[in-house]
């Protein structure tokens, strides 16, 4: 079942959600409200009873000249059998002077004393007969007041108070008063407990609510926390990263996206601006090399042919002379050509790449390489040799580029080799997912893993005599080709460098 697009927005789920909490809140105190309402009513209905009960047990005695105790036995299922938690005391009141003729309780109840006289008690005596407030029943309630005035009166009961009834009732003997004291009556037992437990479903309430709102509250602001973390990161330069919380589908997932992909156009933008440094370094220093170089090769040039003028025809006719004359011209025409070869590097790395692409088969290309070197391997006892793993992968490239390339590496090779008395120099060449993959493994030396990062940087070099410039050049022609260059290396083991390059579309 799809989702409503709506329903995705927090704002609309956190309104829906604080409309049920509402709803929720509501009718929990509604139904708690009706039930202490109708608890309340039975209170009410009970302490009805428990007049009735106890006028008609006064009424009963009045009429029958016996004792109220005499009539309300519980073992006889009295009126007041099921009131006696309700009921204090019922008392049958003279109207003349007071006197109390009969009492529930036996402490107010007319008694005989040890002389054979009758000893009554009387309402009137305020520190003896303690009543709670008179329930004021207006005319009726008049003659009692005057009765008890120092008796105080409420006109508006509340259920479960205790309070007084006086009710006026006309006999043969005169007027009487059936009075009736009822006691405090509770929904409950009337400890903390009791007092805070109707509260107790509103607090339940808000708690989950306060909860719910919480929980809402979190889940908004910790993108919203993730994504400061992230301006600040981005203020810094720091473009690697990328806020969480892009696949929600309400309005801070939304706004979690759009961040990622500003981060990625900003390290996008990043890239760009540094290629377009290094190409306007390239260019400068481009130009800057081709001037030197110009001014270097002109005298070079000179001193080449001076050399030759002065090896042929103006030797010495001693042979010792002319032996050390030709071994001096010839070491300095070595150091001429070191000099322009060291140039023509330069060269290389500081113009801009202007290849010829064609399509190329790489076995011939690395035989080409391999040949150059192949005197000086036989001489030096190390072995070379080309594998290949299925058909020769073939790439579009510019062919002096990519031999120049793989002839650095396998000199490379070579030269980790010297001294070491053979070797093995091995070329692979295979293809795997769209990319053609050449390695060139020796057994030399191999790197030191502290130089091992830094092989690639331009002028860096760990041979004495080295420039820094052969491999940077040869990570140079790879990247020209939107291929990829790595190394692995052991020392004492040897080194493997790995070149992948794109085969062309026809041939995948």
């Amino acid at each position: 079942m799809r989702i409503p697009k709506f329903l995705y927005s927090f704002r609309t789920r956190l309104l829906i959600v604080m409309a049920l909490l509402l709803v929720a809140t509501l009718g929990v105190q509604y139904y708690f409200g009706r039930i202490r309402s109708r608890n309340r009513a039975i209170l009410v209905a009970g302490q009805e009873q428990a007049l009735t009960a106890s006028i008609a047990l006064a009424n009963e005695s009045i009429t029958s000249g016996k004792y109220m105790f005499e009539l309300d036995n519980p073992g006889d299922q009295s009126l007041l059998e099921r009131q006696r938690n309700r009921v204090v005391n019922v008392l049958v009141v003279r109207d003349r002077d007071g006197r109390i003729d009969d009492s529930l309780v036996p402490d107010y109840r007319p008694e005989t004393l040890d002389n054979g006289e009758a000893h009554y008690y009387f309402i009137t005596d305020t520190e003896n007969v303690r009543l709670p407030n008179l329930v004021d029943a207006g005319e009726a309630s008049e003659g009692f007041k005057r009765l008890r005035p120092s008796l105080g009166v409420t006109a508006r009961p509340v259920s479960g108070d205790p309070r007084t009834f006086a009710i006026p009732l006309q006999t043969s003997s005169g007027l009487v008063y059936i009075v009736i004291v009822l006691g405090a009556s509770t929904m409950g037992d009337g400890t903390f407990y009791e007092a805070v437990r109707p509260l107790a479903p509103t607090l339940a309430m808000m708690l989950v609510s306060t909860l719910g709102a919480a929980v809402l509250v979190w889940r908004f602001t910790r993108p919203l926390s993730d994504l400061s973390r992230g301006a600040n990161r981005v203020a810094a330069g720091d473009f690697s990263f990328r806020v969480p919380g892009a696949g929600r589908r309400d309005e801070v997932g939304r706004l979690a996206a759009t961040f990622n992909e500003m981060i990625a156009r900003l390290e996008h933008m990043r890239e760009l601006e540094s290629k377009v440094k290094e190409t306007e370094k390239s260019a400068v220093i481009g130009r800057l090399a081709s001037a030197i170089a110009h001014e270097i090769r002109n005298p070079l040039n000179y001193i080449n042919l001076t050399l030759d003028h002065l090896r042929t025809s103006l030797a010495p006719n001693d042979p010792q002379k002319r032996a050390l004359v030709e071994q001096l011209t010839l070491q300095l025409k070595a150091e001429v050509a070191r000099i322009n070869t060291r140039i023509t590097e330069f060269l290389k790395y500081s113009r801009p790449a202007n290849l010829n692409l064609q399509p190329l088969d790489l076995r011939e290309t690395l035989r080409d390489a391999l040949r150059i070197v192949e005197a000086q391997a036989a001489e030096s006892g190390v072995e070379t040799r080309l594998d290949e793993n299925g058909g020769a992968p073939s790439v579009l490239g510019d062919r002096e580029s990519l031999r120049s390339l793989f002839t650095n590496l396998i000199i490379n090779g070579m030269q980790a080799m010297e001294g070491a008395g053979g070797g093995s120099l091995r070329v692979g060449l295979s293809s795997y997912d769209g990319r053609a993959r050449v390695t060139v493994s020796d057994t030399g030396s191999g790197i030191d893993p502290a130089h091992i990062d830094k092989i690639f940087e331009p002028y860096y070099s760990t041979k004495e005599t080295g420039t820094g410039l052969g491999l940077a050049i040869a990570r140079k022609a790879v990247e020209e080709h939107d291929g990829t260059i790595a190394v692995e290396s052991q020392p004492g083991r040897g080194t493997t460098f790995t070149v992948e390059l794109p085969i062309r579309r026809s041939d995948k």
